[in-house]
């Protein structure tokens, strides 16, 4: 993903399935397509991997913590 979204979210009260679940309607909303990849910052993420409404979590170093790298992944080009 080299475009995305970055979304912002420190509730404590909410979980991170939520949060995500927010980021995602959010970019749908904003942009009109459906994101397929996140970024989170590897504390957030729980020992279980999340994929909700088809977006594929990964973690990045890079990303502080709650906040959401979120987007399209990129199309690897066979050429």
């Amino acid at each position: 993903m080299t475009t995305g979204m970055l979304w912002f979210d420190n509730d404590p009260q909410i979980d991170m399935r939520t949060k995500l679940n927010r980021a995602i309607a959010y970019y749908q909303k904003k942009y009109g397509q459906t994101p397929d990849l996140c970024y989170v910052h590897p504390s957030m993420l729980p020992e279980n991997p999340i994929r909700t409404a088809g977006v594929d979590v990964q973690t990045d170093q890079m990303i502080l913590p709650n906040h959401f790298w979120i987007g399209v992944k990129q199309m690897v080009s066979s050429v």
